[in-house]
């Protein structure tokens, strides 16, 4: 049974991803475009934790505490880029 529930939310969650990917380069704006890059990658790190689950391993956790600490980086230096022009003061 979690087998299933496992094939079907990895299944949403690309369909999620693609859904972030088209935002991303149709976008209106640049606001629209860099909030489906964070949501994509908040998706990316749900989509590692559940091949965890699904290979019960715990090496994906580690790479999902990575990717979420670099993404939370990565969407402060864009807004910071977009709002001031310049990334370090």
């Amino acid at each position: 049974m979690l087998d299933i529930a496992l094939k079907i939310s990895i299944t949403l969650i690309l369909l999620s991803i693609l859904l972030n990917a088209y935002r991303m380069t149709v976008g209106p704006d640049m606001p629209d475009r860099i909030l489906a890059l964070d949501t994509m990658y908040v998706n990316s790190i749900a989509l590692i934790v559940l091949m965890g689950l699904w290979l019960n391993t715990k090496t994906y956790f580690e790479a999902a505490l990575l990717i979420a600490m670099l993404g939370f980086i990565s969407t402060v230096a864009v807004c910071k880029y977009i709002l001031r022009g310049d990334i370090i003061e």
